[in-house]
């Protein structure tokens, strides 16, 4: 499956079905079993709708995952919720998700559920389509803790999420995962600002032991909360550093920003596999096989077709879900449009 020119894959969110935000909402009216059915439920849905579009590469749609990243604080020992800090009213922006409070050692005993979601998957899942499972890296994981005493800074509470990450990685290839993303667009979003050589180091050793040992890929873009970005939205400043990340493949969020520095991706085709995000999941214009096909020509001015994927800009857990659908769809025919003139 590596070698399939022009792959078609996903980043890893899908959006819920509205009965299950509903349910989510609701969670008091439910037992423990008609918790874990819906949960299942939800994957098929979501499986269904990949596989249906024809997809190369699928998830679960990340259905188990109310949040990007608080959804997995609720793993994690010694965090406690600060309301106080979160902007209640307004027009949505990041500083309206939840922040949380620091209120021991980080430890994960049980790991991060990232295992379970997979082996659901592998459960659930049609044969035919590659599996993918997501994890957010450390420092886009730290982004909602408040760094306290022992804590001082967000690299701090990064060094400490750090193994944990890197524990669940390793788990999920013991599980049979072949293919991973380890999601780090908070280092892309602040790459403008920050050290750069220090964004790839902690990347690198946060995946140091399975790298070999499954397809391994990592996601950048520059947020997406809401429909809206966060940080600076140019690849330069990730240059020449991000180059040196131990990756099989890179996902750069391409379609938002009109694919501007679309030359950028040239450099990193040198070093690894590029996805490109072709679709803008911020955007309710349905890309047709044209438009997709259109994109994917130019990408091929810079990467080969053997090493280029396709995928939506993120996850599509903000998007609507019949919009992702008609989107998804019309990505996977546009790829084959491009792939039958090869």
């Amino acid at each position: 499956m590596k070698n399939t020119p022009i792959r078609t894959t996903v980043v890893g969110s899908y959006p819920f079905p509205g009965w299950l935000e509903f349910a989510s909402q609701n969670l008091d009216k439910f037992g423990a079993a008609d918790v874990e059915e819906m949960i299942e439920d939800a994957v098929i849905a979501a499986i269904h709708d990949q596989a249906t579009a024809g997809l190369d590469v699928i998830t679960d749609g990340e259905q188990t995952r109310l949040d990007f990243n608080l959804s997995f604080y609720g793993y994690i020992n010694g965090i406690e919720n600060n309301e106080t800090e979160t902007r209640k009213f307004g027009p949505p922006a990041h500083d309206q998700r939840g922040k949380n409070n620091i209120v021991s050692q980080l430890k994960a005993p049980n790991g991060l559920g990232a295992v379970k979601e997979f082996e659901r998957l592998k459960r659930l899942a049609p044969a035919g389509p590659v599996l993918k499972a997501s994890v957010p890296g450390p420092y886009t994981l730290s982004g909602r803790l408040l760094p306290n005493e022992k804590y001082k800074t967000r690299f701090d509470i990064t060094e400490a999420l750090l193994p944990i990450v890197r524990n669940e990685l390793e788990a999920l290839v013991a599980a049979g995962c072949t293919e991973i993303t380890v999601d780090e667009p908070s280092m892309s979003c602040y790459a403008y600002k920050e050290d750069t050589k220090r964004f790839v180091d902690i990347f690198n050793r946060t995946v140091q032991t399975i790298t070999g040992k499954c397809r391994l890929s990592t996601h950048l873009c520059f947020g997406n909360f809401k429909g809206r970005p966060v940080g600076y939205r140019s690849i330069k400043p990730m240059l020449p550093d991000f180059l040196d990340m131990t990756v099989d493949e890179i996902h750069i969020e391409m379609a938002n920003r009109e694919f501007a520095e679309i030359e950028l991706l040239a450099p990193f085709a040198e070093k690894m596999d590029v996805a490109v995000g072709v679709i803008d999941v911020k955007n309710y214009y349905i890309e047709s096989p044209d438009d997709v096909a259109e994109r994917i020509k130019r990408c091929l001015q810079y990467v080969p077709a053997e090493k280029l994927s396709v995928a939506p800009d993120c996850g599509l857990s903000q998007t609507a879900r019949w919009a992702a659908r008609k989107k998804l769809t019309n990505m996977v025919l546009g790829a084959k449009k491009v792939r039958a003139t090869l």
